[in-house]
């Protein structure tokens, strides 16, 4: 039997490279030179440092320019509450990964009310869809692609 898997993934590597980027850029830029700005990794957590809230703007503008050069996509990204002191402003930005239960069933959701010939079941952070013919698996793709969902979603594992 055909399926599918439908996964909202990110990859590390590439955030890796966009966070140094986004330092590089930092370092070069005269309005950021020797103030302290910075950008922090650590697993999926992105944590931008400035002296002033106006600066962590621009720095998560320039970190959201780099993330989509990566080919990551931005609205996988959440942005956390400014947290300021007189020395400096602080913002972490999660790195959404993978399909929580609230979305997953959203997922199967739209599948179901859409009368297709196709199963989807939900499988830890991924949905499988399953069907009878390759042609209705394809149409749920299509369904899946213009579907609003509030994470960037990819399909993988696509087996005959």
């Amino acid at each position: 039997m055909p399926s599918f898997d439908v996964v909202s993934e990110i990859d590390s590597h590439e955030l890796t490279n966009a966070v140094d980027q986004a330092n590089r850029e930092l370092s070069q830029r005269f309005d950021f030179r020797d103030s302290g700005a910075v950008y922090e990794l650590e697993e999926r957590v992105v944590r931008l440092k400035a002296k002033n809230e106006p600066q962590l703007k621009q720095m998560a503008d320039i970190l959201r320019l780099k993330v989509a050069k990566r080919g990551i996509d931005v609205s996988c990204m959440e942005f956390k509450d400014v947290e300021k002191n007189l020395a400096e402003a602080r913002q972490e930005i999660v790195m959404r990964h993978g399909i929580d239960a609230d979305c997953a069933r959203k997922i199967v959701r739209l599948i179901k009310d859409s009368k297709m010939k196709v199963q989807a079941g939900i499988h830890g952070e991924k949905v499988r869809i399953t069907g009878k013919k390759r042609d209705d698996l394809q149409d749920a793709i299509a369904l899946l692609r213009k579907a609003e969902v509030d994470r960037p979603l990819q399909f993988e594992n696509f087996r005959e």
